[in-house]
């Protein structure tokens, strides 16, 4: 971690000074107009890196909040929150707001800055989505798995926010994308029911949990039969795996670590049972390590992206990423996890679609910016990569956008206004902003904003 002198406040960055009045942090404050720097919340839960495995959420929340983060070097920092959900709230940085002083001393949150400014979301997300953001912006870094987890969809999120507020703290649902940053691994959707019968074939863990009589059916399943017959053996079979008892279950785990140890020493031990060792290692005993056999085992290379729908299963694994998502924070668990579980629900909720995920690789927006669609309406990503001495424009939306910046320094020009932006930085654009961007360094810049083709569909 940086010290206190090494830590940059946001208007003098290595010997870069300007002027607040000439940034549009001023200008245009009665409209609502210009560019917003924003001060980010952080969430420090188990899974995330600690700063001293350079977490880049750690760096990034350092930089972006003017902490001095050494003496937490043991913490994880897992999530670096971009937005206006109440659990993780971001704030505008006014002009004479010192960047030293804590989140929100001083400051308005973005929430309610947007209240008082609602033109700066554009009349159609207004019509759609109300005062408030659609979308929660984030940076991820996973050290261990993630809990086997999946999110409602808009429907069972009312109940859920009606008969748990505790517990499910919103009433939105939460279609999410990650990013991969640096290599990523999640478990992400059901394997194929080919796949699903080598598995029982090949793991007799398995057979033993959920039963002979539930194995069976699986492997009597054929190509041609109805898809709701398929769903429903293969429903039946994971809810009979994640209900087993604790007991049970340590016993088929200790089985298997003992079967897989021997195994290895005679044979290459497949990627999904060294990724199940890995996951034991992590929560030993617990019903995710063996539940993982069920699902789809995907590795993103930087700049690929992976989309999950409502009622998904999945479980971020490893490594570093960009996720954006509905703005809610409703997760459902059942498996790797100290914390609450809702087995039921998880299983009774999924949609139980077979087969590997999408991975989107983007397309050219231009030759510095690449684009990220997922079929939600509530959000779409762009990934900017800009070389030294170079200079691009984000064309003028009809919707809000929030830009991070990653890496180098730059200027983002928004009409009249100017502002130098510096790694840490975050802003928020209101809609119809031509954004222009240059630097004298390579700068890395990412982009969250509403689903452009959201935009086209309402024209027709």
């Amino acid at each position: 971690m940086k010290t206190g002198s090494q830590i940059r406040p946001h208007y003098m960055r290595e010997g870069l000074v300007f002027d607040s009045m000439e940034t549009g942090l001023e200008k245009n404050h009665q409209g609502g107009g210009g560019l917003k720097r924003l001060r980010c919340s952080v969430q420090n839960y188990d899974w995330g890196k600690k700063g001293t495995e350079g977490s880049e959420v750690a760096r990034l929340y350092e930089l972006n909040s003017g902490s001095d983060l050494e003496l937490e070097e043991k913490k994880p920092f897992a999530e670096f929150w971009m937005g206006t959900h109440g659990s993780g709230p971001s704030f505008v940085v006014e002009s004479g707001v010192e960047n030293g002083d804590s989140i929100g001393s001083g400051s308005m949150s973005l929430k309610e800055w947007i209240l008082k400014n609602p033109n700066v979301l554009g009349d159609r997300v207004l019509d759609k989505w109300g005062c408030d953001l659609p979308f929660l912006f984030k940076v991820l870094s996973v050290a261990k798995a993630l809990s086997i987890q999946a999110h409602p969809d808009k429907e069972l999120a009312k109940v859920l926010h009606k008969l748990q507020p505790n517990r499910y703290k919103d009433d939105n649902h939460k279609p999410e994308m990650a990013l991969a940053i640096t290599e990523f691994e999640a478990l992400c959707g059901f394997i194929s029911i080919e796949e699903l019968k080598g598995v029982l074939r090949d793991v007799p863990e398995i057979v033993e949990l959920v039963g002979s009589a539930e194995a069976n059916q699986v492997l009597q399943i054929h190509e041609q039969d109805h898809e709701e017959k398929v769903k429903s053996v293969l429903r039946s079979a994971f809810t009979q795996l994640m209900s087993a008892s604790q007991e049970i279950t340590a016993e088929a785990i200790s089985k298997l670590k003992t079967r897989l140890y021997m195994e290895s020493k005679i044979r290459q031990l497949t990627g999904k049972e060294q990724l199940v060792l890995q996951l034991e290692k992590q929560y030993p005993g617990d019903i995710g390590v063996i539940s993982a056999f069920f699902l789809n085992y995907v590795k993103l290379n930087s700049g690929e992206a992976l989309y999950l729908g409502a009622n998904e299963p999945h479980a971020y694994l490893y490594g570093e990423c960009i996720e954006c998502m509905a703005t809610s924070d409703n997760v459902v668990r059942a498996g790797l996890t100290p914390k609450l579980r809702d087995t039921q629900t998880l299983c009774s909720m999924l949609t139980y679609k077979q087969g590997f995920p999408e991975i989107l690789k983007g397309f050219p927006l231009s030759p510095y910016i690449t684009r990220y669609l997922p079929p939600f309406d509530e959000f779409e990503v762009d990934r900017c990569i800009l070389p030294r001495g170079a200079s691009t424009v984000f064309p003028a939306i009809p919707g809000p956008s929030i830009f991070l910046v990653m890496v180098g320094d730059g200027a983002m020009c928004a009409g009249s206004s100017k502002d130098v932006v510096m790694e840490g930085d975050v802003l928020f654009a209101p809609a119809n902003s031509e954004i222009s961007v240059s630097t004298a360094s390579e700068l890395h810049l990412y982009r969250a904003g509403v689903n452009s083709r959201f935009f086209q569909t309402l024209r027709w």
